[in-house]
């Protein structure tokens, strides 16, 4: 959903899942408007029910399966196969040690050292005076 900042005029879109969390909670709610929070200067514009379902019309299906997905999510034990397998140390240390070994052509030439010393200041031109002045 594409929207424009009631004050500061800038364009910025808000996205099907943020329209269906919103919709939702609204509907728990039930309140008439959204606040959709400008990214620019941060101020609430207020969004009509009617106008966030207008650009969302199937928002009730789309809710029930969300909430399908992530109840199956949650019920669904980790199978053997994605579960994380600790890996050995001599494993370990063949992977470091060819990680380490870079050839000399992929090295950074170092950055130059910085001197604390002082440059000695730039001298100021002479002044001209009237008796340096001849014509």
């Amino acid at each position: 959903m594409n929207l424009r900042c009631l004050y500061c005029q800038t364009p910025f879109t808000l996205s099907r899942a943020i329209l269906l969390t919103a919709i939702v909670s609204m509907n728990q709610k039930h309140q008439n408007h959204y606040d959709a929070h400008c990214p620019r200067c941060r101020r609430a514009n207020s969004i009509s029910r009617q106008r966030m379902e207008l650009f969302f019309p199937n928002w009730r299906e789309a809710a029930k399966q969300q909430s399908a997905a992530a109840e199956a999510a949650t019920k669904e034990p980790a199978s053997p196969s994605q579960k994380t397998v600790p890996v050995k140390k001599t494993a370990k240390a063949a992977s470091s040690s060819t990680a380490k070994k870079a050839p000399a052509a992929e090295k950074k030439p170092a950055a130059k050292k910085t001197t604390t010393e002082k440059k000695p200041a730039a001298k100021a031109p002479a002044k001209t005076t009237a008796k340096t002045k001849k014509k």
